[in-house]
């Protein structure tokens, strides 16, 4: 096993560069090409490779070092059987290029040159939080002056490329398909796509390549709230009232959002680190059509008691269901709650109304055994299930969320519902 010093390289004219990164530390083992020190000049930024596989034994540099051509880095105790001057590699391609005369045939080859030779400048934090994300931060184009690249950047660029993945996968998809029509298999029919699914479908796909979903799974206990409403009546002819448990959920996730601000907001200007929290509690309600699945609001749910609220959540079904609906009342939402309780089911996955940053998926409810008070006492539960955008909403938060919401379902707050 010999030791090797592994020095700056050729980094052309620059001299005493500052490190602003030290990637490695002492005793850490090393691959060829792994990243060594990032050093930043008033032009550029530039990550330091070892040419060795081995094992640091000696690190020679800190940040905040002044470092040129040909000074010590580490010492390094190289498994490799062949030794390579490191300090003959040039890093930055542009440094070392030979001046072209250019012609209109090579115009085109030459701008790629320049691309390629270009290096990105950024932080310390931000190449670690590309790196992390698999990304290398010199494809990446800077919004800040002399196109210095930052966080949103980075984010940014991701997503770009998650959607032109997304974009050839689903180029790839309509080569099988003409490759391989589905009657060469047995018989088929063609049938239109209803006109509201096949509007709803790009937010569908907008929402779920754009936003980080992730689903809170939890049960609310409502055996007091149920024995509460079947038992309501009409004081003035004494018939029972038909109002549905989504009438109480609407009251209780609007008591939910006025404790919890951010899941009453969006994020429509995330590259400049805004958001926009509502002062309204608008609650989309997801109903099923013949034409599709449509979104319209119920408008100002804090100041509505229960009647109002089934009053207008079968209004609003009915026109949806005939096509009558306002398209003004499918937008402007604070949250929505998509339901299959009166289907079947338990606990989903319910894609986010984009812009809207969380949605409440609700199951159908079930007798269960729960223990409860020191026994095993027979209880109606109701699966929730709550998406919502990672990015401006965190577990911690979401399961104290799922908990109020709970609570305010449970037998302390049933009544204060109703009003």
């Amino acid at each position: 096993m010999s030791e090797t010093k592994i020095k700056v390289p050729n980094i052309g004219d620059f001299k005493d560069v500052e490190v602003i990164e030290v990637l490695v530390s002492e005793g850490q083992k090393l691959k060829k090409n792994d990243p060594l020190i990032t050093i930043e000049s008033d032009k550029s930024s530039v990550e330091i490779p070892s040419n060795f596989d081995g094992k640091i034994k000696t690190l020679k540099v800190k940040v905040g070092d002044k470092v040129s051509e040909g000074d010590l880095i580490l010492i390094l105790e190289s498994t490799s059987q062949q030794v390579e001057k490191i300090t003959e590699k040039p890093i930055i391609k542009k440094e070392s290029k030979e001046i072209k005369v250019i012609k209109p045939d090579n115009q085109q080859n030459i701008i790629n040159q320049s691309v390629v030779a270009n290096i990105s400048s950024a932080s310390p934090k931000v190449r670690k939080f590309a790196r992390e994300l698999g990304v290398d931060i010199n494809q990446i184009t800077g919004s800040e002056r002399k196109g210095r690249v930052i966080e949103s950047d980075v984010k940014l660029f991701v997503a770009t490329k998650s959607n032109e993945s997304l974009s050839n996968s689903i180029k790839n998809n309509e080569k099988i398909k003409q490759e391989y029509s589905h009657s060469e298999f047995g018989e088929i029919e063609i049938k239109d796509i209803p006109r509201v699914k096949k509007l709803s479908s790009k937010y569908l796909m907008n929402s779920w390549t754009n936003i980080p979903h992730v689903t809170n799974h939890d049960e609310a206990d409502i055996t007091e709230l149920e024995e509460f409403r079947k038992s309501l009546t009409d004081m003035y002819t004494g018939e029972k009232k038909k109002i549905t448990p989504l009438a109480f959920i609407v009251k209780a996730l609007t008591a939910s959002l006025k404790k919890f601000p951010n899941f009453n907001s969006s994020i429509d200007e995330i590259e400049e680190g805004k958001m926009t929290v509502k002062k309204y509690y608008h609650i989309g309600i997801a109903v099923d059509t013949p034409h599709g699945l449509m979104v319209p609001k119920l408008r100002n749910a804090e100041n509505k008691n229960i009647n109002i609220i089934s009053s207008e959540l079968k209004k609003l079904s009915d026109q949806c269901k005939n096509l009558k609906i306002d398209k003004k009342e499918l937008f402007g939402g604070s949250m929505t709650i998509t339901s299959l309780g009166g289907i079947g089911g338990s606990f989903f996955t319910p894609i986010i109304n984009h812009p809207e940053v969380a949605i409440l998926g609700i199951g159908k409810s079930e007798k269960k055994q729960v223990f409860l008070n020191g026994k095993f006492m027979t209880r109606i539960m109701l699966p929730l299930s709550l998406s919502y955008d990672h990015r401006i909403i965190d577990g911690a938060e979401a399961a104290r969320f799922n908990n109020d919401l709970k609570e305010n379902l449970g037998k302390n707050f049933a009544y204060k519902l109703a009003v």
